[in-house]
């Protein structure tokens, strides 16, 4: 049953996308300064947002990384200030 949903979203998913070039197929001049170029605006949008989403993606990855780093680091530190504590007295 979820391989049939999937089927069907995957379709579906397609099917927009190829509607979506074909209702923006008309070129659009892209400018680089020194390269221009005429691309199907739908490519233009579909490349614009992949890009967006990598760079978006790496940002995440970025602070993901720091911020368990710096949770490794605070563990750490509260192991050894532990170690250092004097321990409680055993039995009464």
């Amino acid at each position: 049953m979820r391989k049939l949903v999937y089927a069907i979203v995957v379709l579906v998913c397609v099917m927009l996308g190829a509607s979506f070039a074909v209702l923006n197929a008309e070129p659009v001049r892209v400018d680089f300064y020194l390269l221009v170029r005429d691309v199907p605006l739908s490519l233009l949008l579909v490349v614009t947002l992949t890009v967006g989403a990598l760079l978006g993606a790496a940002v995440s990855f970025a602070w993901v990384l720091r911020t368990r780093m710096e949770v490794g680091r605070l563990r750490r530190r509260e192991r050894a200030e532990a170690a250092t504590l004097p321990q409680p007295a055993q039995g009464h």
